[in-house]
């Protein structure tokens, strides 16, 4: 059974830094595309970033362009997303998620075929 399990969340004050972590297990993703979404309350889950399997090819939302990087490990199953300068308006729960076969995806949500469960980012003001 494929499972994909973030950690890393938590509560930090404006400004601040988070390092999220994906451990995906159940198969190997190393050769398929990953991904960072992220659902604020009352609103629609919205893309953040995207990596293709080799690390080559990256995409940002532009809301977290020059703040956010994504990377990966791919002989851990891993994928990070390290978050800077953080705002309140980063606060939602942040969702991994990866391809089952595709080796580049991007910013759409069925792109992705397998999420994980969330991990909550609070940022106060």
């Amino acid at each position: 059974q494929v499972q994909l399990v973030e950690s890393g969340g938590g509560l930090v004050q404006a400004g601040g830094s988070l390092r999220l972590s994906c451990a995906a297990s159940g198969r190997t993703f190393s050769s398929h595309a990953m991904g960072w979404f992220r659902q604020a309350p009352g609103k629609e889950r919205e893309f953040v970033a995207a990596i293709s399997w080799s690390g080559g090819s990256i995409y940002y939302a532009d809301s977290v362009k020059g703040r956010f990087t994504i990377s990966r490990d791919n002989a851990k199953n891993t994928v990070y997303l390290q978050m800077n300068s953080l705002k309140p308006e980063d606060t939602a729960v942040y969702y991994c998620a990866a391809t089952k076969l595709a080796v580049v995806a991007g910013s759409k949500g069925y792109e992705y075929d397998y999420w994980g469960q969330g991990t909550q980012v609070t940022v106060s003001s």
